[in-house]
Formats: C-alpha cells, structure tokens, sequence
C-alpha cells in the first residue's frame, strides 16, 4: 500500500453492546494496483455497496460500526489469513482473489499476486482491520460483560458460480450455531421469516465467513450473526449499482428489528 491510501478502516464507536462490521464495504484500490486490473474489475462489482448507508440506524442504537475502506480485490477481509477455504468443494474467491464473482479474471495481463505480495497486503490492510476489530469486541466485553458481532454484507441476488437460483433476500449466519447463542439465532430468524415480501433462511448457503466463525465464542460471551443480504432489497445490481432510497426503506425496518433483537439480547446478557 502506498502513502497515499486511506487507512484500512473507519471505526464509529458506540456506547452499546453491538458491533456492526462491514469487511466488503470498502471501494479503494491504490492505483498502481487498478492499472493491472482489467477493466471490469476497476469498477469493484463485488462490492458491498451502500452498507454504511443502509444500515445508518445502527449508530442510533449506539452501535459501534467499523466499515472497511479497501476493496476485496485488495484483500479479502472475510477470508483466514492462510486462504484456507471456508467452503470446501465450493468455488470459492480467495485472500487476494485473481478472478471475480462472474468467473472472469481481475487481472489483465495474468500479473497475479505473488506470496510475498499477498503478505504485504495482508500485512498493510487485514492484520489492522482485524487488530481493531478484537480491539473493540474486548472493549465492548470489558465494559458490558457480552458483545454482540453484526456482520454486515450484501451480494447479487442471481450468481450461477455460487449458488443456483434466486438466493433469500435474508441469509442470516451463525457458523451452524457456533458462534451464537441458538435462541438468539431463532430469534433473528423469526423477525426476519415475517418480513412481508422477503425470504429468508438461517445457515443455509452462507454460514458466515471468517468473522463470524473466528470471532463468535459463545462460551466468552462473543456472539457472532453474518447477514447476507441480496443487493436488490435495497440497490440496483448491475451499473451503476445505485442505492434506490425507496426499495431500501421497506427492507430497512426489518433490519433494524433484527439489530434491536441483538441489542436486547446483550442488554440482557450483560445484566445475568
């Protein structure tokens, strides 16, 4: 990374036991590095677009909320820092992914990362996000005796390489029930299940990525729930990948319903 890139993350700390993490919600690409991408893979498609923007009630609860400032194609913060697989025999992007959700590749000339590039990113970008990321789940535990880990993504509803079909517009994740306490989890289900015009499932295609499996530790009071969400309950999905203000404030309820629950839940933890 360069002198010039921003820092690997923003941080808004809360009063509350929550913290919403967005690792795909960064766009930053150091130019040097976009001048090997193709052109497609300039544009990031695979973003999680307008996270911070969705989900801007969470400050209001008094969440804390760490948003990722570089892009995945930077390096994956979902992903173990060894690149072992979350998802055996699945397809799979990696720590430094070299080709994008549509199978084509991110780089134009074949000029792939190497190990000690994949390092160096590594080092520059993941080591810190996640550095903060504990930081602030053991200041959060510290202060209220629980902590409660929204990970916070979104994703094309139709991607052939990953999933068949249309996926739920709500995927919620708890590593199957690892990182989470169950009751929580049937809880997040329930409220999502009655959204009026959306599906939803638990621990189905996405179970949580390396964040919600690393972090989530029920035993120490640590309780971890990714949320896949699909992008067109709240964006458009193709260029511009524009947030449509209308769309999303039928979703965003909902969220905020599921958040609330989380927040209730470690209110109540925190006074067992």
């Amino acid at each position: 990374m360069t002198d010039t890139s921003p820092p690997p993350y923003v941080l808004y700390p809360g009063t509350a036991p929550l913290l919403v993490s967005m690792p795909h919600a960064g766009t930053y690409v150091p130019p040097a590095l976009a001048a090997r991408f193709t052109d497609e893979a300039r544009q990031v498609p695979d973003t999680d677009w307008h996270m911070e923007r969705l989900y801007g009630f969470a400050k209001d609860l008094g969440a804390s909320v760490l948003v990722a400032t570089h892009s995945r194609y930077v390096v994956d913060l979902n992903r173990p820092p060894d690149g072992t697989s979350l998802y055996p025999g699945q397809s799979v992007t990696g720590l430094c992914p070299v080709d994008t959700f549509d199978d084509t590749p991110i780089y134009a000339q074949g000029g792939v990362p190497d190990d000690a590039e994949v390092a160096a990113r590594r080092d520059a970008v993941w080591v810190p996000y996640h550095a903060q990321l504990r930081a602030e789940l053991d200041r959060i535990r510290a202060r209220h005796g629980v902590a409660v880990l929204w990970d916070a993504h979104s994703i094309r509803s139709v991607l052939p390489r990953f999933f068949e079909g249309k996926l739920p517009d709500l995927n919620l994740g708890t590593a199957n029930g690892e990182s989470c306490n169950p009751a929580l989890a049937q809880e997040l289900l329930s409220i999502a299940q009655q959204a009026t015009g959306y599906t939803a499932v638990l621990n189905g295609r996405f179970k949580g990525g390396h964040i919600t499996r690393h972090y989530g530790q029920p035993e120490q009071g640590v309780h971890a729930i990714q949320l896949e969400m699909t992008q067109c309950s709240y964006m458009q999905e193709a260029l511009p990948f524009d947030y449509l203000p209308e769309v999303a404030a039928r979703v965003q309820p909902h969220l905020q319903r599921m958040l609330t629950a989380a927040l209730a839940f470690a209110t109540s933890a925190s006074k067992a």
